[in-house]
This record gives C-alpha cells, structure tokens and sequence, in this order.
C-alpha cells in the first residue's frame, strides 16, 4: 500500500484495536498482534469516482468505519473517529454519520478537535429529495486536494469567505435545518456553491470545475424560482461539473424531475432504468415509464414562449435519493471479497 493517506488510516485504527474473537470460528486476535496483521481492502463505489461527488470521502469514512468494526477499535472521545477518517478526505468525517452533519473547525494545533458531529438523523427532514445529476464521469483534472491548496496559496476571496462568510453561514444552516426551513435552505446552498466556484475562479491559475451543461442546471433552477416567487429547488456543486439538487417533498421533486427530463431528454436509445436510477418513487410520480413520456412532457410555464435547446443525451444520467443513514455493516452476501481466499471475489 503506497498511500500516505491509506497508511495513516491503517495506522490510527490499529493503535486503537482490542482483543477481536471471531464469531464464526472462534479464533482471538490480541490487541497486539493487528500491528503485524495484513489487510485486504476491496472498495467499490455505485456512482462516479474522483468526479466532484465526494466518492473519497465516501471511500474513507467506509475504510475507517470497517476497520474500527474489523478490530474492535475504540474511541477515547465522541467523534474521534471521525478525525482518522478525515486523515483520508477531509469530507471523510462527514460521510460517517447519517442526516445532517457538520465539520467543526477546531482550535487545537494538533486537529483533535477538528471533529464531525450529526446536527440531526436522516429522519428529522425525511421529506427531503436530492436528485443528483450526473453531467460527467470523467475524472476531473484537478484534484479538490491539490485546487484547494492552490486556492489558499492564491486566493484573496478564500480568506474573506473563510474569515467572515463560512462562519455566519455555517450558524444559519444549522437553524435552517433545524427548523426544516427550506426557503432560507435553499438560498444559503445555491449562495454557497456559487461562491465556492467563485473563488475556484479567483484562485491563480484559475480552476474550472463546472461546464456550460452544469450552468444550464443552474438556470434550470433559478428561472423556475424566480417564476415562483419563493425556492422550489436548490442546487449545489462540489470541485466538478455534477449538480446536487434539492428539493423539500414528494411534489415539488416531481416537478424538478419533469423538468430536468424536459430539458435534458436522454438519447432516443437510452434505456430509462439506468437513466433515472435510486430511489424510483419519484419517477412514479412523475408518470415517467419509457422515453415516449418524456418526448410527452409539456413545456415547464416558466419556459414558455422561449426556444430551448434540448440536446438529448446532454447528461449521462440521474440518481434519485434522500438523505441518508451513513456508514454500515452489510450482510456477508453484499462482501466484495472471497470468504474463503480473502481476495476480491466474481
């Protein structure tokens, strides 16, 4: 394993283990013999890999929480944890818990208190729809690690939103979350993420993480908010060009899907199953079962009277969600490696 971030990983979780018995065969493991113990670690992701979706923050957070289960690791303080898994990926800490979590700063030299923490489980706001649109799969060709460095060496506008914008926005989420007030929600997400790429604009030389695609979603969003007078859906983007989209229930998740599909129909030939993936209650609701209803869609009101580009294929495809439970143990069956020989199984 040539990974630094891999090895410290490893590392953090083996000082931490405890005598393991083996449920199955009963064979113990001492807390001193994990350090001379291998390991072999399969991972697999069911969505764009190093394409701005945070799949190694999800990768991290799966590879610390099954170690710490592998080797009866212990925490000394809530959310410790989540400081090796942050070791990996800083969005790693996150990815841990379920619901809404939030990544406190810390003040400590050491990052020890640099900690995630669940604000609420997945179920305080169970209404919620995320709709994740998958402009590309491509790997970006800048890493988030190696933009943000540069942001920080580069960027005058990364220092005034780290200084005087992050810190008052981060106190208005949480109250919006807590109160499930998706308006107030709505605005800070889209501000965000605007600002965010803003400030990949300002760094030297400048990072591009979004595409023209990616700016047509935007415009997709705050044309049909404007037309309602108040937030139908938010939208936000990592350091790539895919667009995480909200929406606050069943209803208005309908209409974004319908009007995501009007605007950016799949290819003539495309199979409707592996276009709008996840979560297919939405899709019922939508009315949409093969290509011939999306062909069917009206012209959302907003766009009317105006000549809209739909370039079919346009997206690569759809993932429907809601928030989620974070990381788990599966069942045997769902392993990605051979019981048997410890190697990655057919």
């Amino acid at each position: 394993m040539e990974s630094k971030r891999y090895k410290n990983c490893l590392q953090q979780i083996r000082s931490r283990a405890t005598d393991v018995v083996d449920e199955k065969t009963g064979l113990v493991v001492k807390k001193e013999s994990w350090k001379d113990l291998y390991v072999h670690v399969a991972s697999k992701n069911n969505f764009p890999t190093a394409a701005g979706l945070a799949s190694s923050a999800a990768g991290f957070a799966c590879l610390v929480y099954a170690l710490a289960h592998l080797m009866g690791a212990k925490e000394s303080y809530e959310g410790e944890f989540s400081t090796i898994a942050r070791l990996g990926s800083g969005s790693a800490c996150r990815s841990l818990y379920g619901g809404f979590v939030k990544w406190n700063m810390g003040k400590e030299d050491d990052g020890s208190d640099s900690i995630a923490t669940q604000i609420v489980k997945k179920d305080h706001w169970k209404d919620l729809v995320i709709i994740i649109a998958v402009v590309s799969s491509r790997q970006k060709e800048t890493s988030s690690t190696a933009g943000m460095q540069t942001s920080v060496k580069t960027s005058p506008l990364l220092q005034h939103r780290a200084q005087s914008v992050v810190p008052k926005r981060m106190v208005e989420m949480e109250e919006a979350i807590m109160k499930r007030d998706f308006a107030t929600f709505a605005k800070l997400t889209c501000a965000d993420s605007n600002q965010f790429h803003a400030t990949c604009l300002d760094t030297s030389p400048p990072i591009f993480y979004m595409n023209d695609t990616s700016r047509r979603l935007i415009g997709l969003v705050e044309k049909w908010n404007a037309s309602e007078g108040t937030p139908q859906a938010a939208y936000t983007f990592d350091a790539g060009p895919n667009a995480v989209l909200f929406a606050p229930d069943d209803k208005v998740a309908r209409s974004l899907l319908q009007r995501i599909l009007y605007l950016f129909p799949p290819a003539s030939d495309a199979d409707i199953s592996r276009y709008v993936v996840g979560d297919q209650s939405i899709m019922e609701l939508a009315g949409i079962k093969t290509i011939d209803d999306i062909e069917a869609l009206p012209t959302p009101s907003e766009w009317s009277g105006i000549d809209i580009p739909r370039t079919k294929g346009e997206l690569g495809y759809l993932i429907c969600s809601r928030p989620g439970q974070g990381a788990i143990v599966l069942e045997d069956s769902a392993a990605l490696l051979d019981d048997a020989t410890g190697f990655p199984g057919q």
